[in-house]
Parts: structure tokens; sequence; C-alpha cells
């Protein structure tokens, strides 16, 4: 059995959506040194930093915070699929089958931006139309490879089409070593109460 972590580690050099707070790790203590017996670190994050989770709450009123997320969509079969047009469109869905899927995940070329040192606005992303075409398609879960559906300094109408039908939006996957197919993903968001979001360690298991 092959695991493979598909979660962006959390560091001081992270990439972040432009406009939102960047990591910060300070280590308060060091074992050892100032007879302190242990390492201890303040974290400082956005709740939309790395891979992380957006539950319906990030943009509807009402909706279903983080920490009410049911468990049974955030883990299960889930379907990777590859992408390489510069869009997901609803013409590149016709590509594909998801009457047998709930939780999808592209892989495309944002994958390889994680290896720049700088945000890249000109990254692929899903068109409202690809959003309800997914959610007549009956998926719950919809995972993408970089820090949002949405197309860079657009209205966030895709999160809005996709969280408003109760959709869950996985964002900043590394897809870079998975190869398309069916997958066993486990999807563990921290759990914030009230939270808008939260940062997850997302992993596949392949039998």
């Amino acid at each position: 059995m092959k695991i493979h972590d598909v979660t962006v580690p959390l560091s001081k050099e992270l990439i972040v959506y432009p406009g939102d707070p960047h990591v910060k790790i300070n280590r308060r203590t060091k074992a050892n040194e100032n007879d302190e017996k242990y390492n201890l670190s303040r974290y400082s994050f956005s709740s939309h930093a790395g891979t992380h989770v957006d539950p319906p709450f990030h943009l509807i009123e009402n909706g279903l915070t983080v920490d009410k997320l049911p468990l049974e969509l955030l883990m299960g079969r889930a379907r990777v699929v590859e992408v390489t047009a510069p869009v997901i469109n609803e013409a590149v869905l016709e590509e594909f089958d998801f009457t047998v899927d709930a939780r999808v995940l592209f892989k495309t070329r944002n994958s390889y931006l994680w290896s720049q040192k700088t945000f890249v606005k000109e990254y692929v992303y899903i068109t409202p139309g690809a959003a309800r075409s997914l959610i007549n398609d009956g998926i719950k879960v919809v995972g993408i490879d970089y820090l949002s559906v949405d197309k860079f300094d657009a209205e966030p109408e895709t999160h809005m089409i996709l969280l408003s039908a109760d959709v869950i939006v996985i964002e900043g996957l590394d897809l870079r070593e998975v190869a398309p197919g069916d997958y066993e993903m486990i999807c563990l968001p921290l759990k914030v109460k009230d939270g808008d979001g939260a940062p997850a360690r997302v992993v596949l298991r392949q039998s």
C-alpha cells in the first residue's frame, strides 16, 4: 500500500494568496538553551494557508463551519483527474464521466508552481459553468492544486456556486507525484470552532 502526502508544508517560505497574512513560525524556547527543557514555537497563519479546506461558511453567512463538516465526505474514495488545459471549463469536463464519483481532485500544471518562490497569478482555475456541471454530476468535494478555485482577482463566483451547494472545497494540494486514478482520501482540517476555513493534512492511499 502506497501513501501519498499531498499536503504543502507550512513554513515561513510558503507562498500565500495576495493579501493573506504570511506564515510566521517563531521558536520561543529551545531545549538545552537558557535552562529550557523543551522546544516550543508560536505559529501564526491564515485560516486559508497552504493546503486547506473551505467550508460553506467561508462565503455563506449561515453555512457550515469547518468544525461541523461531515467527516464522511472528507474521507473516502477520491478520483484524481489530470487537466492540461489552462482553465477547467465545461468543455474540459466533458472528457470525464463523474457519475460514480463524489470527490474529484484536479491535477494541473499548478502543482509545479509550488517550486516558485512567489505567487503566480496565471494559475489554472475552475469556471463557474464547470462548477455548476460538477454539482449536477453529484460531486460533493472538489480539490485543486493551487490557492483558489476562482480566477485570480475575480469575483469568487465559483466559490459561491460550490459552497452554496454545500460542496466542500480543498485548495492548495500538491499532486506532482500522484498519477491520475482512484485513491482513498483522508482530509482532516484543524477543528477550529466556527472556523471559516482551516489548514489540513491530506493524504491519498493507494492499494
